[in-house]
């Protein structure tokens, strides 16, 4: 599994920034609701948060207790790291986009900011893209935590680094599971 790109989140949240801006004016122009969520999703994205950080905190603790070479290796349940990887990965995306359609939505409200007399909606946009936000943060965290650092497997007279059966050098890039 290859780790994200921050260009590729970082154009994601430009364009439903955009979206979001577009379908805030069209509803607007229609007398519709504004699609923001409502303020329950705060405690939802709390939620998906914490079990991200959680689950990558154990994976943070198995990487640096096997870093000490006089401890006794312990095995890392390969399912474990592999769901976490990829449930920080899905949290950076859906952050990215919680952010980027928020930020649409608020960028919007701000320009009849002072015709409003209920800046409700602004608030809670405001407060969305900052839990999308902080959604970003815990998952390229996390999937940072996932990573294996290079192991020397270098052996006394061998001039090159131990090799995957791919013909990778072993440590590059790869994750706390090793799968793809």
């Amino acid at each position: 599994m290859k780790p994200i790109n921050p260009l590729r989140l970082l154009l994601i949240g430009l364009i439903l920034t955009v979206a979001g801006w577009a379908a805030t004016v069209l509803t607007n122009r229609y007398s519709v609701a504004t699609p923001v969520l409502p303020a329950t999703a705060l405690a939802t994205m709390g939620v998906i948060v914490a079990i991200t950080l959680v689950l990558g905190i154990r994976i943070l603790r198995w990487r640096n207790s096997n870093r000490d070479a006089t401890k006794k290796k312990t095995a890392l349940n390969p399912i474990l790291a592999a769901r976490t990887l990829v449930l920080a990965q899905a949290c950076a995306y859906a952050g990215t986009v919680l952010l980027g359609w928020h930020a649409g939505i608020f960028l919007d409200q701000l320009r009849v900011w002072s015709m409003r007399s209920d800046q409700g909606i602004t608030w809670l946009a405001l407060a969305q893209a900052g839990g999308g936000l902080v959604m970003i943060v815990v998952g390229l965290l996390v999937e940072r935590f996932c990573k294996i650092p290079p192991e020397d497997t270098e052996t006394p007279g061998e001039g090159q680094r131990g090799r995957s059966p791919r013909g990778e050098a072993a440590g590059e890039g790869e994750y706390a599971y090793r799968g793809d």
